[in-house]
Formats: C-alpha cells, sequence, structure tokens
C-alpha cells in the first residue's frame, strides 16, 4: 500500500505538505503546481483513497439569494459571499454565481454541487426540481429544505440561551425580545423566526415572564428596528424591562435610534444584547453587545461538507450548527466582563 511518506519523496515536498493536501486543509497555501505535482504522483502510484477523491477540484454554482433593498440587513450576507469566495479559493473550488434558482437549474449540468446563501426564500417546488438535477447542496445559514439539502447554520436556539444566560447573570428578571418576521424551513411556514421561538420556549422552561414583551413582525431592518422601537416606547417608556434581546445587529440600530430620540438612554434605562457582530454594531452610540457568527467557519464547514457529499455521492442530508460568541461593548455589560 502506497504511503503518505513514498508520496512526499517522489513528489519532493514534506509530508505534512503532502498529508495536509490530501485531507482537504483549507488553511494550506500551495502553488496550483505543486498541488498538480502532488496529486499526478498519487495517480502514478496509484493513491486511490477517499482522502484522495475528496480533494479533488470541483465545480460549484452559488445560489446568491440576497435582496437589495435593505443595505444593513445584507450586509450580513455580503460580508458572507466574500467570505465564501476566498475561503473556495484557498480549497482550489471554483465557484459560479446565480441569483435565479431556475436558472441554475438549466445549467446544473455544468456543476457537481452548489451552495446557496442569503434570506430569500425559493417555493418548495422549486427546490424540488433544484435536488432532482442537482442533489448535492449545502445552505449557510438558513434551512429552507432540511430533507432534501445539507446546510450548516449559526446554532441561534443556544445563543437566545446564552443571552437570557447572561442577563440572568447580572440578577436581570424582565427580559423582552425584539425580532422580525418568520421564515420558511422545509414544506411548513412558521409564524415566527426560530429566534423568536427559541425565546418564548426557553423563557417558559427558566420560568421567565414574557406577557407583553415580544415585539416582532416585518421585514429585518433598521426601519423595522426603529418602528418596534417606538412602539415599546409608546407601550413601555414607564416601566421598562431590564433588557432585550434583539434578533439582529440591524433591528437594534433602529431600537436605539427611536429609543434616544425618546430619551430612553441604553444601558442605563435599559440593556440591548444582540445578534451578529456586523461592522456596524462597533460604530453605533452605545456600540452593541452582540453574538458574533464566525463566517469564515460556516464558509469553510459547507465546502468540506459539500465536497464530501460530492465525492462519496452521500445520499443523506446533513445539518451542522456552529456556536456562536458574545462580543461584549456597552449596551450590555456582562457580570464577568
Amino acid at each position: 500500500m502506497v504511503t503518505i511518506r513514498e508520496i512526499a519523496q517522489r513528489a519532493g515536498f514534506s509530508p505534512a505538505t503532502v498529508s495536509r493536501l490530501l485531507n482537504g486543509d483549507p488553511t494550506l497555501s500551495v502553488k496550483e503546481e505543486t498541488r498538480r505535482k502532488i496529486l499526478q504522483v498519487c495517480e502514478e502510484l496509484g493513491y486511490e483513497t477517499q482522502d484522495r477523491r475528496l480533494v479533488a477540484p470541483h465545480d460549484i454554482a452559488v445560489l446568491d439569494a440576497i435582496p437589495s433593498d435593505e443595505e444593513l440587513s445584507n450586509a450580513y450576507y455580503s460580508e458572507l459571499r466574500s467570505t465564501l469566495l476566498s475561503t473556495a479559493q484557498q480549497m482550489h473550488i471554483t465557484l459560479s454565481f446565480y441569483t435565479d434558482i431556475n436558472k441554475l437549474i438549466d445549467n446544473s449540468t455544468q456543476y457537481d454541487g452548489f451552495v446557496s446563501i442569503g434570506p430569500e426564500l425559493h417555493s418548495y417546488e422549486s427546490l424540488e426540481r433544484l435536488h432532482e438535477v442537482l442533489p448535492h447542496g449545502v445552505f449557510i445559514d438558513v434551512n429552507p429544505a432540511p430533507n432534501l439539502f445539507s446546510s450548516v447554520q449559526p446554532d441561534l436556539p443556544q445563543t437566545i440561551l446564552d443571552a437570557l444566560s447572561e442577563a440572568r447573570a447580572r440578577g436581570m428578571t424582565r427580559i423582552g425580545f425584539i425580532g422580525g418576521e418568520g421564515r420558511m424551513m422545509g414544506t411548513y411556514e412558521y409564524p415566527e423566526d426560530i429566534r423568536t421561538m427559541a425565546y418564548r420556549d426557553w423563557c417558559e422552561r427558566l420560568g421567565l415572564e414574557t406577557a407583553g414583551l415580544i415585539f416582532t413582525g416585518g421585514q429585518v431592518s433598521v426601519k423595522t428596528g426603529r418602528k418596534h422601537g417606538e412602539m415599546i416606547v409608546a407601550k413601555l417608556s414607564s416601566n421598562m424591562p431590564d433588557c432585550f434581546i434583539v434578533a439582529t445587529d440591524s433591528l437594534a440600530v433602529g431600537v436605539i435610534q427611536a429609543f434616544t430620540k425618546a430619551g430612553i438612554l441604553v444601558p442605563r434605562d435599559v440593556s440591548i444584547i444582540s445578534i451578529n457582530n456586523q461592522s456596524i454594531a462597533q460604530y453605533i452610540s452605545p456600540p452593541l453587545t452582540t453574538y458574533a457568527i464566525d463566517q469564515t467557519a460556516l464558509a469553510r464547514n459547507a465546502l468540506l461538507m459539500l465536497s464530501q457529499s460530492i465525492s462519496f455521492n452521500d445520499d443523506i442530508t446533513c445539518h451542522t450548527m456552529l456556536s456562536t460568541k458574545l462580543v461584549a461593548r456597552e449596551s450590555f455589560v456582562p457580570a464577568k466582563h
């Protein structure tokens, strides 16, 4: 049986470099000439293991479903797109972008698989047609058809629990929630976003009061956040909760604008914990305490999952949840900060 050391000696490179290349290490940076030389030696020596096939270059399509009507909200997905591109380059994967699912279906024979980014919803019928012609697919950040395609997502339910735990560690008991509209998941349309559902579930389990403290609905945007903030001021200005957990930074920006205009100061009068850690989070006043989503890890895991699915011709779906990390700033000061 051919060994990594034998391949390294024949190719003229270190065993470590050969091993990392054959195992698809996305952090490995080598010249294309080096890569071709190692793979050529593998072929000459008959090295045809699963690891060898896993790193073969693939032509991947990207279903780029990012709307253009809310700049700050979509900045998150624009950053994710850039991260996906740079990660694919490191892994020697070619990406082609599509904004129309029907065009991707028409051109499916050109690709080995696809990844999808963006919050735009596709009909379940169109996703079924896509699966018929391109069964290897991974959705990043959302999961519209878990029975058809794999996904890599931030663990938002756990993030909500972490945020509640941080607030409770500060002795806070009245913890509200601000979010956007629900999303389609599989064949079912849920009236609430997964963060809202997680908030309700965890509060019930923890015995926390939620009546009159939930403000949701509308597109995830600064404008929607401002409307929610104005509604909160009208209803709760004399009895504000200790803290609000806000589904996204873009919503939080609008909420803070409405609070500030009404003379309600964050965090003096009410604390705010947000999710996403977009670049704007550190520049607004006060700077947002928010949970960071590792976009590089999302992109890397999605491409590795897709490469494995293509290489082994998997016919099952996998769903990976990645943890988030609290970035403490001024809108909420953790007990241990």
